[in-house]
């Protein structure tokens, strides 16, 4: 199996290839826009860059001071050309563009005309208009997957759907078993992080919010009390991987509900947080309905509550949380990169039976996948998949539930019931 790059690489520069760049370039050939969208310093420049046309490409980013005035001075006149490709960079710093847009590919339907990267949802910010509904390819980039660094194909659901384990019992070197992967978990996965030392890594992690809160925000969203906004990042964090309850959050914080709404619907548009919605396919009424809230980057969590690998690796409660998430952010990379959408929700009922996440693919798979931090399982690990497939799936519905552990072995504990190494979502 491969070797994950040396930190001595610095993976902005390494040549690491995306598994979302295929999407991109199918998405090119059939529609008029696409838009790349994810955080700040997430790779998508990079990969927008990598784009080839035998006619020429017109890259502009909009992080010039320079274009970003004629960007909004002249929107039509700055978005006209022919039928090549152009990319623009940061289309949330001028949202007005996307009225010329919508005009110019109006006028001149031929597919592949525009990429348009954003580090901001750009329906929420303000001032846009414009959906172009019909004409645009809406696609998310992430930080990178430790599965990308290692240079494999997103290949774990399909696997999963197979049950094919082969070759991972013999563990990936320097990537398997629980120190390991909290390493990788307190790192994260923004490609500048990937050279840097233990310090380095919190100091650009602190650094990045503060750039955002600086900036970014204002693009977005009208924030007045920036310490507020601070403040609630610590506690998201904190919360991350638990039920959304926001009078519980708001409890520790001095802002009004509404405001405290805006605040995280703001971070949510900075790909910052993300809510895992419930499974809920049911009329079995003690199903939780609330949402799972998840900070997208485990990194972040883990430079804003200033955890450090010696004591998070005794602390059980501090080292699930960060694996969960770290897993977390692992599946939602695999499931961005498939040709089909995938949905991934979580269980949780009043019983308190509850599954991590359940994945539920185009051609009637269902995958229950409960993560544990510990490198022992049993079968008391897969009792809420169990009670999961005999009572909330219809009968004979295909279904695979998996505890992701940080052991080396592949265990059976019965029929479509297995125990896998947590080096699954990044083995070949």
């Amino acid at each position: 199996m491969p070797i994950l790059p040396t930190p001595s690489i610095p993976m902005s520069e390494a040549g690491i290839p995306r598994w979302k760049t295929p999407g991109v370039l199918d998405a090119l050939q059939t529609r008029r826009v696409v838009v790349l969208a994810g955080p700040r310093q997430c790779g998508k420049t990079t990969l927008a860059r990598t784009i080839t046309r035998p006619q020429g490409v017109i890259y502009r980013t909009l992080d010039d001071v320079g274009l970003l005035a004629a960007a909004r001075t002249d929107p039509h006149g700055f978005v006209a050309h022919d039928d090549g490709l152009m990319v623009i960079d940061e289309i949330q710093r001028a949202p007005a563009l996307l009225q010329a847009i919508k005009k110019e590919v109006d006028d001149n339907p031929a597919p592949g005309r525009f990429l348009l990267t954003g580090s901001a949802n750009i329906q929420s910010s303000p001032g846009v208009i414009e959906s172009l509904a019909g004409r645009v390819a809406s696609l998310r980039l992430r930080p990178f997957a430790v599965g990308e660094m290692a240079r494999v194909a997103p290949t774990f659901i399909a696997r999963a759907g197979r049950e094919d384990w082969a070759g991972l019992a013999s563990g990936f070197a320097g990537s398997s078993g629980k120190d390991d992967v909290l390493r990788h978990a307190l790192r994260g996965g923004y490609p500048e992080v990937q050279a840097l030392g233990d310090k380095g890594v919190r100091r650009w992690h602190l650094d990045y919010i503060a750039a955002l809160m600086a900036r970014d925000l204002q693009d977005i969203a009208h924030i007045r009390r920036k310490d507020s906004m601070a403040k609630l990042l610590e506690v998201l964090a904190a919360w991350s991987c638990k039920l959304m309850d926001v009078s519980a959050i708001g409890a520790q914080l001095s802002l009004s509900r509404p405001t405290l709404e805006t605040y995280i619907n703001a971070l949510e548009a900075l790909f910052l947080v993300e809510r895992v919605r419930p499974w809920a396919k049911t009329d079995y009424q003690r199903v939780s309905r609330q949402d799972k809230l998840v900070m997208t980057d485990t990194g972040l969590v883990a430079s804003l509550l200033r955890w450090q690998f010696d004591a998070v690796r005794l602390n059980a409660d501090q080292s699930g949380k960060l694996v969960e998430g770290f897993v977390f952010a692992q599946l939602a990379a695999h499931l961005d990169a498939q040709d089909e959408p995938h949905s991934l929700t979580h269980y949780r009922d009043r019983e308190q039976r509850e599954i991590d996440f359940v994945v539920e693919t185009p051609d009637g798979l269902t995958v229950g996948i409960e993560v544990k931090a510990g490198s022992a399982v049993g079968a008391d690990s897969f009792k809420h998949l169990s009670w999961f497939r005999e009572r909330m799936l219809a009968a004979n519905a295909p279904f695979v539930g998996l505890v992701l552990y940080t052991g080396e072995q592949v265990l059976r504990f019965g029929e479509h019931l297995w125990a896998v190494p947590m080096h699954a979502l990044w083995g070949e």
